[in-house]
């Protein structure tokens, strides 16, 4: 599980994490592995967590300009 965070586009990191919430509702993982994969799963919400609050400035950014106009 130590694939690298951060460089990952937000729909991969998305992606991966829909996919980790699968196996998880599966409930066939061990303990380690439940481990790992629920580490996984933190860093690419942070990543996704990152990525939206980018945007969201981004966003607001431009809505003030807009608004001067």
């Amino acid at each position: 599980m130590a694939k690298k965070t951060e460089n990952i586009e937000f729909s991969k990191a998305f992606q991966e994490l829909e996919k980790l919430s699968q196996e998880f509702e599966q409930g066939d993982l061990d303990l380690e592995t439940s481990i790992k994969k629920f580490e996984r799963g933190v860093e690419l919400a942070e990543v996704c967590k990152k990525r939206l609050s980018e945007v969201e400035n981004s966003v607001k950014k431009i809505q003030e300009s807009f608004n001067k106009s």
